[in-house]
């Protein structure tokens, strides 16, 4: 009874179209101008061609990752039949579409590492983790109820992960503008201005923490630094080591997928500005 309650909704909330005897339901996403969005014709088409097809061939064809061959799905199809599936109720169709079309969402994304596979951005790193947990969110709330967020990736899939890359991008900016002093220098490395703040101080010191009043300064300093140093700081505080030797050891590095000198880096770095917000040990 529930799931025709929530097809009639479905029904009266979007428009329908009907191509070779199967109903595609339209989008409801309104644009400024108050039109609906509408798909491709080329792909309202071929979402009725697909959807007659038994599912295991739908999925072979949905795993060809080569544009240019004749039988490539476009992306917005398998956002139409991954929300489709939210009717159907079945969690392992929608999971065989799920990990194809994360696949293609991360092949849209940069890779943490250069060219050459030997270096780290850090920025690259979390613009990608960004971008890929949004998408992940509005899926998943789609399943529960309609967004029409979405409807963007059913009109043009590009350009709606590039529009959350580059809203992950200006938030990673922002990010690091809050400490500007803590840039790199043009080597990678450490300026030596950061390298000299960071010193050897230890914001974690005993005799500091004793301090009511420190540890709520420091919790504040914490939570203002930029998102991963304080992700740093906050597994050095449970105890999480850097790096180990041991392989079943859960490290920093191991946890956000980088190497151990861009965790020490980053960590000098989140130093340097917690000092700085603190107050030099000797002024207290």
């Amino acid at each position: 009874m529930m799931k025709h309650w929530e097809e009639a909704v479905d029904a009266q909330e979007t428009t329908a179209s009907i191509r070779s005897g199967v109903v595609i339901n339209g989008l409801r996403k309104r644009r400024l101008s108050g039109e609906l969005y509408e798909r491709d014709p080329k792909i309202e088409a071929l979402i009725a061609e697909l959807a007659v097809l038994p599912r295991d061939e739908l999925i072979a064809r949905a795993g060809i990752m080569k544009r240019s061959d004749p039988t490539y799905v476009p992306s917005e199809c398998l956002v139409y039949f991954i929300r489709a599936s939210r009717r159907d109720n079945n969690e392992a169709w929608f999971e065989r579409l799920y990990r194809i079309l994360i696949e293609r969402v991360l092949r849209c994304l940069p890779r943490p590492e250069s060219s050459d596979g030997k270096t780290e951005s850090l920025t690259r790193g979390i613009v990608r983790d960004k971008v890929f947990s949004r998408f992940v969110e509005l899926l998943s709330a789609d399943r529960a109820t309609y967004i029409d967020k979405l409807d963007y990736f059913e009109v043009r899939f590009d350009g709606a992960v590039a529009s959350l890359r580059r809203d992950a991008q200006e938030q990673a900016w922002r990010d690091e503008n809050r400490s500007q002093a803590l840039e790199y220098d043009d080597s990678g490395e450490l300026s030596p201005e950061v390298e000299a703040a960071a010193g050897a101080h230890d914001p974690f010191a005993a005799s500091d923490l004793d301090d009511a009043a420190y540890r709520l300064r420091l919790d504040a300093a914490i939570e203002a630094l930029p998102t991963e140093q304080s992700r740093i700081i906050q597994m050095m505080r449970q105890g999480f080591p850097i790096d180990s030797k041991e392989p079943d050891v859960m490290t920093i590095s191991k946890v956000l997928g980088r190497s151990e000198k861009t965790v020490r880096t980053y960590r000098d770095k989140a130093f340097a500005a917690l000092r700085a917000a603190m107050g030099d040990g000797e002024e207290r």
